[in-house]
């Protein structure tokens, strides 16, 4: 079982509320991500629930118990740094069993558990090597694997993957989200990079300045995002922001267009703007204008869209996927 509660939990340094009062659940088997820009408080927020920062005020639960004063090794939560933490002298194996001989596990039962982590994660082959001897991906498997076999209550990753390299990136996200599928086991995912939120997340927490911003699923998060900050957050590439006429033209003093719900053409549309950069992909193709009356706006077209800098393109906003914002910044019913 790993059901999280966070009631009224506050972290203060010194003088500085860097938690506000947060109310947060986290149902048993879910993947959550926290993401927010550098500094909102996600890491923090990590650490708390380990048991790492203490607590200002405010209660943790886990599975019903007040583990709030908890040392980190009684709360049954296995962490994964960014930083690998692998002992460079020790044996793949000998670092994924470290946690269980320091427990004083039966040895029988250690062969069993690191066997199996081992296999899970495609390292049975790299027992007997060194840290150093193996790739960026392989030492963070390790360090997953060193977590499993303490078969947690919660697994908690700290930006697990920033080290890696685009390709590995990707690899690994797809590893993870694969575990979390054979284990059944929460897990709770910090990041600042909202594809990796929207790609692997049951649920995501959007953070700014230690304050929740919204709660909810991917796709929830994408089409009704709560405020212009939740908007320009989830998704890539970034939703435009417009205002002045334009916004007016649609009843509210901003409005926003999300660069994949923009109908692009060099017939004719409701905004001419020039193309300043044109990033070809394959697929896909982004688009970066200057529209007439309304400044710089990024657009999503198909790879054999023909555009180049320079060129002359008009766009038609999908009216029925516009976000209307109020002078606060705060969502007028959603998508209309």
């Amino acid at each position: 079982m790993g059901a999280i509660t966070l009631s009224q939990v506050t972290k203060r340094f010194g003088e500085t509320e860097v938690i506000p009062p947060l109310d947060l659940e986290i149902q048993d088997g879910e993947f959550v991500v926290f993401v927010g820009p550098s500094g909102c408080g996600k890491s923090t927020l990590l650490r708390l629930i380990a048991g790492l920062e203490d607590v200002t005020s405010g209660q943790i639960l886990i599975d019903g118990a007040d583990a709030t004063q908890a040392a980190p090794a009684a709360r049954g939560l296995a962490m994964v740094f960014q930083s690998y933490a692998l002992y460079p002298h020790m044996s793949v194996k000998k670092n994924i069993a470290f946690p269980l001989k320091m427990a004083k596990m039966d040895p029988a039962e250690i062969e069993k558990r690191v066997s199996a982590a081992a296999k899970s994660l495609n390292l049975t082959d790299y027992l007997d090597r060194r840290p150093g001897q193996l790739s960026g991906g392989q030492r963070q498997r390790v360090a997953i694997g060193r977590a499993i076999v303490r078969e947690p209550a919660a697994f908690l990753f700290d930006e697990p993957l920033s080290n890696l390299d685009a390709a590995l990136r990707v690899n690994m996200r797809l590893e993870i989200s694969e575990l979390h599928q054979s284990l059944a086991t929460t897990m709770i995912y910090v990041t600042h990079d909202q594809v990796e939120a929207m790609t692997m997340a049951d649920k995501i927490v959007v953070l700014r300045a230690g304050v929740i911003e919204q709660v909810g699923s991917p796709l929830d998060l994408y089409r009704n995002p709560r405020n212009k900050f939740v908007a320009g957050f989830i998704g890539s590439p970034k939703m435009n922001f417009i205002g002045g006429e334009a916004a007016a033209e649609y009843g509210a003093p901003e409005i926003g267009i999300r660069p994949e719900h923009l109908d692009a053409s060099t017939d004719g549309g409701k905004w001419r703007g020039v193309v300043t950069v044109a990033e070809h992909l394959g697929s896909d193709t982004f688009v970066h204008m200057e529209v007439e009356g309304i400044g710089t706006m990024n657009v999503r077209v198909g790879g054999e869209f023909p555009v180049k800098h320079g060129s002359t393109v008009f766009l038609t906003p999908q009216e029925d996927k516009l976000h209307r914002f109020d002078a606060q910044g705060l969502s007028i019913g959603g998508a209309q």
